[in-house]
C-alpha cells in the first residue's frame, strides 16, 4: 500500500502536532516496511527522524504550488493524488481534501476551537468551525488521541463512535533521564540553575500561564523555597497579559523565558528540573506531561480533559482554575523530596506504557480497515 501523510506540520517548529506527524510517520515506515509513506506538502520541510535515519520506505515530497495556500486543499493536492496515485491519504492536522482519487483519514486532535473558543483567534475559530465538520464527515476514518477527545467528537461533531478510533500518542524515542554531568551545558545555555520549575508549552491563553504566575509567586512570598521558573516555549496570541502579570507582581528575576526550545536540549531541561507544571485548560491528549515523566520528573497537572487519562495516578492532577492549590501542591513537593522522588518513579513507569510502535500499528490496522471497504465498494 502507499499512503500519503499530510507533512505541512513539519514545515515549520515542531510543536504537538508536528512532534505527531514527526513520530507517526517515522514509526509507521520502521514497523511496516512493506509499505511506501510519503511525507506530502506544499512547502519545503525539514524532516529527520530522531534517530537521524531515515527508513527507505518513508519518501519526503515537496511539491510547491503557485495558487494560494487555500487552494492546496480544493485543487493541488487532489490533482496530485490523481497525477501520482495513493491508496490512502492521511490529514494529521484536521484537514483532508474535500475530493480524492483515493481513501482518507483524518486526525482530530482536539475540538478546542469547539469547547475553548476564547482561547483562540476568531478567524481560526471561524475557519475551523466550518472546515472541521466538513473534514470529519468527509473521511472514512477519524484517528483521536483520547477517550475524551473520542466523546467531544461525538457530542459536537455528530460524528458515530464506529467511525473512531482512539490511538494514544507517546513520549519520543529521544525522552529519557538526563544525568546532572549531561545537562550542564544545556542548563547554561539558558542561563538556568537549580532549582527550578519547569514549563514547556506555547506561551497562549489556553495553556493557563497567569495562573501558574500566579502560583509561583505564593510560593515567593509565603514559603522559604526560592526556584526559579523556567517557562519554554515560543510566544504566541495574547501572550502580553503573562509577560505583563509577571512585571506587576515583581518576580522578573525569578521567571526565564527561555523562548523555543529545540528537540535535542528538552530531555535535559525535563530531567533536572524540580517538577513539570502544565495548568492547562483544555488538551486533547498532553504530550509534555507524558515526556516530562519519561524523563524521570514528577508531574503537576489539570484535573480535567484528557490531562488525567494521561498521567493517571502517576502524577498530581489539581483545579486548573485555583492558583491557591497549585501552590500548595508545589509547596508540599518541594518541602518533600521523598515524594517527589516516588513520582518520579511512578512517572517513568507510567510513561513506558505508552508506545509509538503501538501508535503505528494501530495507525496502519485503520489504514488496512479503510482500504478493504474501499476496494469491496
Amino acid at each position: 500500500m502507499r499512503i500519503a501523510i499530510d507533512a505541512i506540520p513539519l514545515v515549520s517548529a515542531k510543536t504537538g502536532i508536528g512532534h505527531y506527524t514527526d513520530s507517526l510517520a517515522t514509526w509507521l515506515a520502521r514497523t511496516h516496511p512493506d509499505h511506501t509513506y510519503d511525507l506530502i506538502s506544499p512547502f519545503d520541510f525539514q524532516f529527520e527522524p530522531t534517530n537521524g535515519t531515515r527508513p527507505p520506505n518513508l519518501i519526503k515530497r515537496f511539491t510547491p504550488v503557485r495558487s494560494l495556500f487555500r487552494k492546496w486543499w480544493l485543487v493541488g493536492l487532489p490533482s496530485l493524488l490523481q497525477i501520482s496515485p495513493v491508496d490512502l491519504f492521511h490529514g494529521t492536522n484536521y484537514c483532508i481534501p474535500l475530493w480524492a482519487p483515493c481513501a482518507s483519514v483524518v486526525t482530530i486532535h482536539d475540538l478546542s476551537l469547539f469547547t475553548q473558543s476564547s482561547t483562540h483567534e476568531a478567524e481560526n475559530v471561524r475557519r475551523g468551525r466550518r472546515r472541521i465538520p466538513v473534514m470529519a464527515r468527509r473521511a472514512d476514518k477519524i484517528i483521536v488521541p483520547s477517550e475524551w477527545t473520542m466523546q467531544e467528537t461525538v457530542a459536537h461533531l455528530g460524528i458515530r463512535e464506529d467511525r473512531i478510533s482512539v490511538i494514544y500518542e507517546a513520549a519520543r524515542e529521544n525522552m529519557h533521564p538526563v544525568d546532572e554531568s549531561e545537562a550542564r551545558q544545556v542548563l547554561e545555555k539558558y542561563k538556568l540553575t537549580k532549582p527550578y520549575l519547569l514549563y514547556v508549552g506555547t506561551i497562549e491563553p489556553r495553556k493557563n500561564l497567569t495562573v501558574l504566575i500566579r502560583a509561583f509567586d505564593q510560593i515567593l512570598r509565603s514559603t522559604e523555597h526560592r526556584p526559579t521558573l523556567a517557562l519554554c516555549g515560543g510566544r504566541g496570541w495574547l501572550d502580553d497579559n503573562v509577560f505583563g502579570l509577571v512585571d506587576e507582581l515583581k518576580i522578573g528575576d525569578a521567571v526565564r523565558f527561555t523562548g523555543y526550545i529545540p528537540d535535542e536540549d528538552l530531555p535535559a531541561l525535563y530531567s533536572q528540573s524540580e517538577m513539570f507544571l502544565y495548568p492547562s485548560l483544555y488538551e486533547g491528549f498532553g504530550l509534555p506531561p507524558l515526556e516530562a515523566m519519561a524523563c524521570g520528573t514528577p508531574v503537576i497537572t489539570s484535573n480535567t480533559t484528557s490531562l488525567p487519562e494521561v498521567v493517571g495516578e502517576a502524577g498530581l492532577t489539581i483545579s486548573p482554575r485555583d492558583w491557591r492549590a497549585l501552590a500548595a501542591a508545589i509547596a508540599r513537593w518541594l518541602g518533600n523530596p521523598e515524594e517527589r522522588l516516588y513520582f518520579r518513579s511512578a512517572g517513568l513507569h507510567r510513561a513506558a506504557q505508552f508506545s509509538w510502535e503501538r501508535a503505528a500499528n494501530e495507525t496502519q490496522t485503520v489504514y488496512d480497515e479503510v482500504f478493504r471497504k474501499r476496494q469491496a465498494q
